[in-house]
């Protein structure tokens, strides 16, 4: 496996790459790497010829009182998980490598509507640096492909409107959320949480899941639904920030003719924020 830091080494090698008419996917990453990274990796190995996957911890997606000091940063233990698959390219650059006048006097790019919704309500400036990050990436690597987890559906959308929007020449990818076997889905932020508040955890997946089951069944009362997971949530300790019922090709509030659904909610247990949605259609 191929480690590189700089940009300039990495736009080469991609180059050079294309020259010989070589497909590339690409898997960005915040490290701390879990299975459900390394499930993005293996899609990404079944689509193209090259696999390049960056370890970055991007501090323009953080707010003020959002935890950038202390994300785990385990690089060493990264690099052992990718040695196992094949990886053609790791990349983990230096925040100055990827904003050489600093996060704040860098270009951004916002991609709106989209991201000032759910998430992007509590996190205004997130998502903005999600896709400003994710821009220069796709710039420096060129990938024919990028596989990104359905886990944050509304960073999925964001990240497809704005390769539209900019005419960009790639696919993206949505892979499957991977879950635990209580049905918690796998996140770095997963390891925050005390022992008492993990075995509240998966209260959120089975809320989430409910939501589905009455929707499928029938019932078009999507406030009513919202407000009762959102009071189950509640009484179990797990504060929700927003349970929410959308349609799942714009992120539109559903309606009595939506098809295709996506239910998503964001809780805090304890300090912790854990998200999670669940996407289905109506036969």
């Amino acid at each position: 496996m191929n480690i590189q830091k700089h940009s300039e080494n990495v736009h080469s090698i991609c180059h050079q790459w294309c020259i010989e008419r070589q497909t590339i996917a690409f898997v960005p990453t915040m490290g701390n790497l879990h299975a459900g990274h390394l499930k993005l990796v293996e899609k990404a190995q079944q689509l193209a010829d090259k696999i390049v996957v960056s370890i970055f911890v991007n501090p323009l997606q953080f707010g003020e009182n959002e935890d950038y000091s202390v994300y785990p940063r385990t690089i060493d233990e990264d690099r052992e998980k990718l040695a196992d698959h094949v990886v053609d390219l790791l990349f983990v650059p230096e925040v100055h490598d990827i904003y050489p006048n600093g996060p704040s006097e860098s270009t951004i790019v916002e991609v709106p509507t989209l991201s000032g919704i759910l998430c992007g309500a509590s996190r205004p400036r997130h998502f903005s640096g999600v896709a400003t990050v994710v821009n220069k990436f796709f710039n420096i690597i060129q990938p024919n492909i990028a596989v990104f987890g359905k886990k944050d559906f509304q960073q999925l959308m964001i990240i497809k409107r704005m390769v539209n929007d900019l005419n960009m020449p790639l696919t993206i990818v949505g892979e499957e959320t991977i879950r635990e076997q209580d049905g918690l889905a796998t996140s770095s932020r997963n390891a925050y949480l005390t022992t008492d508040e993990r075995e509240r955890a998966p209260l959120l997946f089975h809320s989430l899941s409910k939501a589905k089951q009455r929707i499928l069944s029938g019932d078009k009362q999507f406030t009513d639904i919202e407000d009762a997971m959102k009071l189950t949530l509640n009484q179990q300790k797990l504060t929700t920030e927003y349970f929410s019922i959308r349609n799942a090709t714009d992120l539109i509030v559903a309606d009595v003719n939506t098809k295709d659904f996506v239910v998503l909610a964001a809780v805090y247990l304890g300090s912790t924020r854990l998200i999670d949605n669940l996407s289905f259609s109506l036969k």
